[in-house]
């Protein structure tokens, strides 16, 4: 089997999951927050930086691999670890999301779909086999089931209607699956704000028996209670022995929410995005570090973190990089935002094996968003 769950530990009041993730190239405590090294890089990190701000987990993309440099290129480099050099786990998405986010002109059937490449306006075609056979050949040791993900409020019979076919591309999927013994298969959970249509797909996903699952159709743009409201009806639905895996998700707030309600797997931009545009997560909120007010800062900028940002450069040194248009900030904003989502993972796991999440939970909205 290409990977393997434990669940360790349960926390009395959440029912929040501690457990370790095996696979052929690491094993991993969860929860556990993945960087997003989209084109095969972490935007500003070198790998040995992305060593020391991850928990050696992190996920490429295979819409943009395909597309640059292609994933046959990427296969003759021994997979994505070759290519970037990066000696530690990958997942890699399906390609679905870009493909219905950034594609022009798309057509639906139920062989796949049809679309103009984003940039170039060349026709390409994307089925459940073509997603496979990509990732087989990026070799990352997780990968998804190529799936459709509608935007979250359309109406229940367009959801309905995906979601069926959303099943159907997984089985296909998983007949095409190449190196099953290597790579771990997910079945993707689609079906909008409807509880039946969830059910629906847990019950069918199940059924085709994969080795993990993974929650999509979330933070596309539905209200925060909207996405909790569905995490907290998943939370108990999902097989117990299975990694669950909250695709594009993390922020503070929704990382220790999903967390509650039974996720074992996070990744996101949006710790890498701020950062290129200045913003830091800190134990106190968020810093825009671009702000006049850190003109004359000297202080670091988190106090309570001990990443070698905030041990070597003030405040008043990043504002300057960022106003003289220099490289480096971003580089070391982004270095440092992922190291504080490592150590909020740690923090979780650790409220988690003692039974406190909730008490964790409360004394870090008080501070981080006051």
């Amino acid at each position: 089997m290409a990977i393997k769950y434990e669940l360790i530990h349960k926390d009395k009041e959440t029912g929040a999951r501690y457990g370790v993730l095996h696979t052929p190239n690491g094993s991993f405590e969860t929860p556990i927050f993945m960087p997003v090294g989209t084109q095969a890089s972490v935007k500003t990190l070198e790998p040995q930086e992305i060593e020391e701000v991850s928990d050696g987990l992190i996920l490429g993309n295979t819409y943009h691999l395909w597309l640059q440099p292609g994933d046959e290129i990427v296969k003759e480099h021994g997979g994505i670890r070759g290519f970037m050099n990066w000696n530690h786990a990958l997942l890699t998405d399906s390609g679905g999301y870009q493909v219905f986010s950034l594609a022009k002109m798309r057509d639906i059937n139920e062989e796949g779909v049809t679309f103009r490449h984003h940039l170039s306006g060349a026709i390409l075609k994307m089925s459940p086999e073509k997603s496979i056979e990509i990732q087989n050949n990026l070799g990352a040791d997780i990968i998804m089931s190529f799936d459709e993900c509608p935007p979250f409020n359309s109406e229940y019979d367009y959801h309905k209607s995906s979601v069926e076919r959303t099943i159907r591309w997984a089985k296909r999927g998983k007949d095409a699956h190449k190196f099953p013994d290597k790579q771990a298969l997910f079945g993707i959970v689609q079906g909008g704000p409807y509880k039946d249509l969830r059910q629906y797909a847990i019950d069918e996903l199940t059924k085709i028996d994969f080795p993990g699952y993974s929650i999509g159709g979330l933070s596309v743009g539905e209200t925060k209670s909207q996405m909790y409201e569905v995490l907290e009806y998943l939370k108990d639905k999902l097989p117990e022995n299975k990694p669950r895996y909250l695709m594009g998700v993390g922020s503070p707030d929704d990382l220790i929410i999903g967390a509650i309600n039974g996720i074992d797997m996070f990744d996101c931009v949006l710790p890498t995005r701020i950062a290129r545009h200045g913003t830091a997560m800190t134990s106190n909120g968020k810093v825009v570090i671009k702000n006049k007010i850190y003109e004359k800062d000297l202080s670091p900028l988190d106090e309570e973190c001990d990443c070698k940002v905030c041990k070597n450069y003030s405040r008043s040194y990043l504002r300057h990089l960022f106003k003289g248009k220099e490289f480096l900030g971003q580089r070391l904003v982004t270095y440092h935002n992922l190291y504080f989502l490592k150590q909020l993972m740690k923090d979780i796991r650790e409220s988690i094996k003692n039974d406190n999440l909730l008490e964790f939970k409360n004394k870090f909205f008080k501070k981080y968003y006051k």
